[in-house]
């Protein structure tokens, strides 16, 4: 299993998408929460299980080589906990965000030259990222999937790359 993660970071940290962020381009990774308790169907704002938090220390190591300007989460405990292992190791504010497509739509205008880590839900990151790449392509994520990392690079309002990795 390390050596399979080991693999998976080397790839991960050696595509031009790893790259430092040009003068004139953004990166964006986005990731759905971790694994949250699931014990009480009534509870809305669930925390984070010990696999979820084993997961949010994984993520922490996952972008340990990669550049990051800023983080957004929806105001929710299992997305916050998720990226807060890595909001504090390097000194980062987390900030919050609602999903809707008018924010979806705005964001790349509001974060030109910056690498962004966006951490939202099974519902909301592939929304997020078909209205990056301006093309239906990513379907909702499975409920028990919490492993995928999206990316997406664009120089350009109109151009850009993408990739979907799944981080074990």
């Amino acid at each position: 299993m390390r050596v399979l993660f080991f693999i998976i970071i080397v790839c991960f940290t050696s595509t031009p998408l790893m790259s430092q962020v040009d003068q004139n381009c953004n990166s964006f990774y986005l990731i759905r929460h971790a694994e949250k308790i699931r014990d009480n169907t009534l509870d809305k704002n669930p925390h984070l299980t010990q696999d979820g938090l084993a997961r949010a220390e994984k993520w922490k190591e996952v972008f340990k080589n990669v550049k990051i300007d800023k983080i957004l989460s929806t105001n929710l405990h299992r997305t916050i906990e998720t990226v807060l292992p890595l909001a504090q190791s390097r000194g980062l504010k987390i900030n919050y965000y609602t999903p809707s497509e008018v924010f979806y739509e705005n964001f790349s205008r509001h974060n030109i030259k910056e690498s962004v880590l966006i951490v939202g839900h099974s519902n909301t990151i592939p929304q997020f990222m078909n209205t990056l790449i301006g093309e239906d392509y990513y379907n909702e994520i499975e409920d028990n999937n919490n492993s995928n990392l999206y990316i997406v690079h664009k120089c350009s309002l109109e151009k850009s790359t993408h990739t979907l990795l799944y981080i074990n």
